[in-house]
This record gives C-alpha cells, structure tokens and sequence, in this order.
C-alpha cells in the first residue's frame, strides 16, 4: 500500500482542479530526503559529543560560580591557591600571600621582576639567578620593619649605612678601594683591631681630631721606613708613667783622664742632634753631648 502511493505520488498527475490549475506534488522525496535524514542524524550526535566534552571539561577543571580550579575571583581580586604555572609575562598591581603561609616565586631559570612608568620605560629591575641577585634601579634601598628607618641605601654617587652598627665577621676583615667615612671603628669583644694598607699608604684625617684608644690592651704601630708624629699648630703630648725609646744609636765620649780605668758604663744621656735625632751618650759629671758626635754627622 505504501509503495503504491509512493509511485502515485512520484508520477506526473494530469488531474486538473475544476477550475483548470495544474496540481503538484510538494515535499522532498528519494535520496536528498534520505541525506537530509543523514545530516540531521550527524548533526544530533555532534551535538551530543559536544555537550559531553563541555561537560566533562567543565568537571576537570572545576568551574564553579567564584571561578576555576584553585583561581577564586571575589571583591579584592584573584586568589590562587596551591601551585601555580605561568608560561607567559604576568602583569599584576599586587602579589599577597595569605596570612598563614609565605609567597614563594619559583623558575628553573631565574625570577625577574620589573617595573616601568606610564610610557613603558623600565624603570627597576630585579633579577634572582642561579648564583647571582641583580637589582637594577636609580636608587636601592633597605628599610626596618618596625620605624622604617633606612638601614642601607646605595645610588650611583654613594652608598650609606644606617645601621647603628655594621659588623664584618669575615677572616679577611674588609677591604675598601677607596675611602672610607665613619664616626667609629671598633674591634668585636676579645679580638684585635688591625687597619692595614699592604702597598700604599694608610691615612686618617678628621677636622676636630683622630682618637685612637685601647682600653684594656696594647696600641701597636708599625712601619717599614719611617713614622712621623708632626703637629702643625699643637704639641706633641707623651704621658706615661714610663716612656722607652728602643735601639737609639751610642755616641762618643772623649774621658777627661785618658787611661783612667772605672766601673762599666749603665748611664747614659740623652742627647738631641741638631737636626732632631735623639741619641744616647755615656752620661757624667756634665754634659757629654757633642755636636761633632759621629751620630749627628752621619745623620
């Protein structure tokens, strides 16, 4: 019955309506009406798969109403919790870690941090590599936690301390190439103060006055060639209970009694040459200093 209307359907119909119009059959019929099925069919289990995959990713990562995975969006901003990878450049207005944990930023390379104003010009940089941290930048500065004092700040003309006290714990003490300006040196508890200039000279200047103190020990100073004491407009002020003066050189003393035989020498006098030489002469009844002694002629 169906087949029989199916080619009723597909011949031509010469049936004339009463008042003389032709009529046609309307509709799709043979193959395109099976490949319309065909696409509809297709289409449906495309739509299918679909919705299966969003849904599927949707469960992956996490999508909630607040945001995905460990990324939460509220009122302040973006909370990401646990780990988190970034493969491109990060553009943020502030990182914060929560209370309770420390904010670690991690790379297998190195962690570069950059600043820059409103045309884009870097303007800081700071950059945390394998062996070395490099901070790039007009001026650097480190503040105290509690009154935000400058501990320590460096620019390209100086660099200041503000600590109250600075404490160089290595075995070689410290080296400065150039000079150095400090109210105090001071040595740690039980240990020696050395200042030392191996191949030039060492010089200590100040316009009210250089102390030099040690309070329970010894005060060494030691030179190869010569160490001059020299006060332009003052004196020169030596006070001890005893003052020694080491190695100065013996002169001559002609006896009044040639021959004359007496005990060994063990005082002596001191004798001061013309030009400021300091030496020793067998001391007497009077003055043995000459100054035709052959310490002040060779000096």
């Amino acid at each position: 019955m169906a087949q029989e209307q199916y080619i009723l359907a597909t011949q031509p119909n010469n049936l004339q309506r009463p008042g003389g119009a032709p009529i046609y059959p309307v509709g799709i019929y043979g193959w395109r009406k099976r490949c319309l099925y065909f696409f509809i069919l297709l289409l449906l289990v495309i739509m299918i798969v679909n919705l299966a995959l969003t849904i599927w990713i949707l469960k992956v990562m996490n999508f909630t109403v607040d945001g995905m995975g460990n990324l939460r969006v509220n009122k302040q901003g973006v909370r990401l919790e646990g780990i988190s990878e970034f493969l491109l450049p990060l553009y943020v207005k502030e990182i914060q870690s929560r209370k309770d944990s420390p904010l670690i930023l991690q790379s297998d390379r190195n962690v570069t941090v950059n600043a820059r104003n409103d045309l884009g010009q870097l303007t800081g940089q700071l950059t945390v590599g394998s062996q070395t941290v490099e901070a790039q930048c007009q001026r650097f500065e480190v503040l105290s936690s509690d009154s935000g004092k400058v501990l320590f700040s460096a620019d390209k003309d100086e660099i200041s301390i503000g600590a109250g006290k600075l404490r160089v714990t290595g075995t070689e003490g410290a080296v400065f190439g150039h000079s150095v300006e400090t109210p105090l040196i001071r040595a740690g508890p039980s240990q020696d103060l050395k200042l030392e200039s191996p191949t030039r000279t060492l010089t200590m200047e100040a316009p009210k006055g250089v102390e030099i103190s040690a309070d329970a020990g010894d005060f060494k100073a030691t030179c190869r060639k010569e160490l001059q004491l020299e006060s332009t407009e003052g004196q020169i002020f030596l006070n001890a209970n005893t003052i020694r003066l080491g190695n100065l050189p013996h002169g001559t003393f002609a006896a009044s009694l040639p021959g004359s035989t007496g005990p060994k020498q063990i005082v002596y006098e001191l004798c001061v040459c013309p030009n400021g030489k300091l030496y020793l002469s067998p001391a007497g009844t009077s003055s043995t200093c000459q100054s035709t002694s052959s310490v002040c002629l060779w000096s």
